[in-house]
């Protein structure tokens, strides 16, 4: 099943896209909630590329890489990335109150469908406040 989260982030659209997919960001805003971190991230970003980017919770209780390959990229507009068995597509479109992001993802089966969204929108919305400050 899809799943499909979204925000609007009042910047200029290079500066989404740059943010969006630069380490050095990435580990800033890449967090579903406050007990948890991004301590490091690799980011190759062209159709091939790979990307990784290591999550824990700030306890040291558990982590994982969430990492892929990219499949598809057209800059200023659209990331496509394979990871595990599932893909995903981060759209980038110009708004008049800045740039909508949408993330279309393929759902897993350990989680429901609402922990999942719930999941990805927390972390959208971390990086809508992070790119705005």
């Amino acid at each position: 099943m899809k799943i499909v989260v979204e925000t609007t982030v009042s910047a200029p659209i290079e500066k989404v896209w740059h943010i969006y997919n630069t380490p050095e960001h990435i580990v800033k805003w890449n967090a579903a909630s406050d007990d948890w971190h991004t301590t490091s991230s690799t980011v190759d970003l062209r159709v091939g590329g790979n990307f990784s980017s290591r999550m824990e919770a700030k306890d040291g209780s558990f982590g994982f890489d969430f990492a892929g390959t990219y499949t598809r990229i057209i800059e200023n507009e659209l990331i496509a990335y394979a990871f595990g068995d599932r893909t995903a597509q981060v759209h980038f479109a110009k708004v008049t109150d800045g740039t909508k992001v949408t993330v279309e993802f393929e759902s897993e089966e350990t989680h429901s469908i609402e922990q999942q969204q719930q999941g990805w929108q927390a972390i959208l919305d971390n990086f809508k406040r992070y790119t705005e400050k």
